[in-house]
């Protein structure tokens, strides 16, 4: 679990409204959470009318609601009851960790796009032309392979070095600079133990004409 260095209160305040808790609910809560950090270990209704304006019956309503929905426990600690939000703790904290998660995933998919629009947009100029579906997805391919984009845009400028304009020819670049790394650091790479496990579909990619085939 996420250590409590994130502030609780912080967590929330962001994201009681996602956890359907109330603002009255909320004033509970920072009022127990308030009592609790002042060495109160058991706070009661009655505790919390003393310094609160809101009538104890209602307090009781609020306190049985948020017991329901498991953001609120009262549990037994050496032999006496104490109240606890760490439920509630564990639920921000998850809620923070999906956040963080999803943030993460957003930055990767722009750096992805970033990428493969860099790639779509360099293949388009040099070649004069747009991309047709076929070509678009052979290329997330190479780069779901792990190619960066300079090595992809260096392929298709070797390739048209030769006189070489099919993506098919731009493949044999990468697969033979793959090949060639591979014996250079006498190991494999994580591209070439891809392949190699995959030795039928090297020759289909291979033989597939991408274009209008131009290499003979």
């Amino acid at each position: 679990m996420i250590t409590e260095a994130i502030d609780f209160r912080f967590l929330l305040l962001e994201n009681y409204k996602k956890l359907k808790i109330t603002e009255k609910q909320l004033v509970i809560i920072l009022m127990i959470d308030h009592l609790l950090s002042q060495g109160n270990p058991f706070i009661t209704a009655d505790l919390l009318s003393l310094k609160m304006s809101l009538d104890i019956k209602v307090i009781d309503s609020l306190i049985a609601d948020l017991l329901t929905k498991g953001l609120l426990e009262y549990m037994t600690r050496s032999g006496k009851t104490v109240t606890t939000l760490n439920p509630l703790k564990e639920k921000l904290y998850r809620e923070f960790q999906l956040s963080i998660s999803k943030e993460n995933a957003v930055k990767n998919n722009k750096k992805i796009n970033t990428k493969l629009n860099n790639i779509f947009q360099t293949f388009q100029k040099k070649l004069g032309r747009s991309l047709s579906p076929l070509e678009v997805s052979r290329i997330r391919e190479w780069v779901a392979l792990g190619h960066s984009d300079e090595v992809i845009i260096s392929a298709l400028k070797e390739a048209l070095s030769k006189g070489k304009k099919s993506l098919r020819s731009v493949d044999k670049v990468l697969l033979s600079w793959a090949k060639r790394d591979e014996i250079e650091a006498e190991g494999k790479t994580a591209i070439k133990d891809d392949w190699s496990d995959n030795l039928e579909e090297i020759i289909r990619i291979a033989k597939t004409p991408w274009l209008d085939d131009d290499d003979y």
